[in-house]
């Protein structure tokens, strides 16, 4: 969240709700989720980090005064940097297959009813993601991470299909490996 709050700030300063604003617009759908607090969190962590400076700037009349941040040198050269970075998240799956094989070998949870519950929860987000998609006023931009968000899920799913299929079998057969 730090790098895109910074990346916001790279156009132009802005105060807290400018900023949540801007990504709320073009995060769409999945934007909504974000809240103020979590600006503020992070404009106050990018300012100890030397990232950012604020500065206080007089409000309207029916308006209280606002704190405008603005990128620091070193701010602007960590947006560069990440803009650069080749990555890919993490899939969130493997921590579970650890837990599977946790679980089973110390006998703790059947492995089976743990895809399951894991399944339920993907498949909540899907039908989520599927209805933001949905939504007449979802932003092409935002209208295309909410597709990759898609399909990562899918993909998500059919991995935890294998994994049913592998525990079951495993199951099955007391462990062995082939059998």
């Amino acid at each position: 969240m730090q790098d895109v709050v910074l990346a916001m700030l790279a156009k132009e300063p802005a105060h807290g709700y400018e900023l949540r604003s801007r990504m709320r617009e073009a995060l769409g759908p999945l934007g909504e989720a974000m809240n103020a607090g979590q600006i503020y969190v992070t404009l106050t962590r990018l300012a100890k980090a030397g990232l950012v400076t604020s500065e206080r700037a007089e409000g309207l009349p029916d308006r209280p005064d606002r704190r405008v941040y603005a990128l620091t040198p070193v701010g602007q050269q960590r947006v560069a940097v990440w803009l650069t970075e080749v990555s890919w998240p993490k899939p969130d799956l493997a921590e579970f297959h650890l837990k599977l094989v946790a679980a089973a070998t110390a006998r703790l949870a059947d492995p089976v009813a743990l895809v399951d519950a894991q399944r339920r929860e993907v498949l909540r987000r899907l039908r989520d993601a599927q209805r933001a998609a949905l939504g007449r006023s979802v932003d092409p931009i935002a209208g295309l991470l909410l597709e990759g968000v898609v399909l990562r899920l899918r993909a998500d799913l059919e991995w935890l299909e294998a994994c049913e299929r592998m525990w079951t079998e495993h199951a099955r057969t007391g462990g062995r490996a082939g059998a």
